[in-house]
This record gives structure tokens, sequence and C-alpha cells, in this order.
């Protein structure tokens, strides 16, 4: 069995801006985007997050379209994103995620276990959704409703809340 302590969790949302980042349909995206930035480096269990010159990762190239936004940080495990990702601002601004973002019919977000210490690079995500999209959920790239342990082959179901509708 391998040690949970040498691995940590990666995890990318990438999504489809539906208008540009200084629209006033985006003014509460990213008005909110300081304050849950500071909520997640606050937060138990997280440990690293992507971010470009402006303190956020909104300038950040990913898969060459310049309507996509990336999201990359790296947690402790699956139980410290997920008390962080489904509470306080972060659930409210998931909430109304459909209002900032085109929805997509292929997998944007992804997970991963990375050895402790390890910050994963963009295209390294890119090819962890890739993956995902190509296989489904396996031990190289998985999702919250379906993640594997560290060091694993056996899946293991997650609780993700219904009323957010998060397809992770």
């Amino acid at each position: 069995m391998t040690s949970v302590a040498a691995y940590e969790l990666a995890q990318v949302n990438i999504g489809r801006l539906k208008a540009p980042l200084d629209s006033p349909q985006l003014k509460d995206f990213v008005d909110n985007l300081d304050p849950v930035n500071a909520d997640a480096d606050a937060a138990d269990g997280f440990v690293w997050r992507l971010q470009g010159e402006a303190g956020d990762a909104t300038d950040i190239a990913v898969f060459g379209d310049e309507w996509l936004i990336i999201n990359m940080s790296v947690w402790r495990d699956t139980n410290a994103l997920t008390a962080f990702m489904y509470q306080g601002r972060h659930r409210e601004m998931l909430a109304r995620r459909r209002e900032f973002f085109e929805r997509v019919q292929v997998a944007m977000t992804a997970l991963w276990w990375v050895p402790a210490g390890h910050r994963p690079t963009v295209a390294e995500a890119e090819e962890r959704v890739l993956h995902l999209r190509a296989n489904g959920p396996t031990p190289y790239a998985f999702t919250l409703r379906t993640s594997f342990p560290p060091g694993t082959e056996e899946a293991v179901a997650g609780e993700v809340p219904e009323d957010l509708g998060c397809p992770v």
C-alpha cells in the first residue's frame, strides 16, 4: 500500500467563458475571484494553486483557446478539496456557474495524484483531461464522483451535492 502522505491531489477545472472577462455579464465572477482564491488559500488541506501575473490564472492559456480559463490546484486529499468546493463563497459561485460559463459536453475537470511537492503544469492538466475524456475515470485521471486512492486501482464513489448539478 502506498503512503497517502507521499501524494497530494491535483485538480484542474477548465471553463468556457460566455463573455469576455471585462464584460458586465462576468462582473460578479471576476469580483469574486480574489475572495474565493483567498478562501482556498486559507482552507484546511490547501497546498498550492496555479497563478499568473494577476494572482489568478485567468491569463494562462489552456488548449490554445482564448475563451477557456483554467483553475488548477493541489490539495491534501479529496476530502479537503470537497470540503472547500461545497461550502461558503465557492459553493455560491459554483451554483451560479451557468451565468458565466457555457455548458460543455466533454470532461473539463480532472483529478490525479501527484508526488508530494510536485506542482503540475498546464500541459500535464490538459493531458489528464484528454485522458479522462477518452477513458473515463481511471487512476490516471478521475473525478470526485469516481475517485481512486493513491497507489490503488480500486474506485471509490464520492459524494457530490446533487443540487449543484456538478458533473465532477
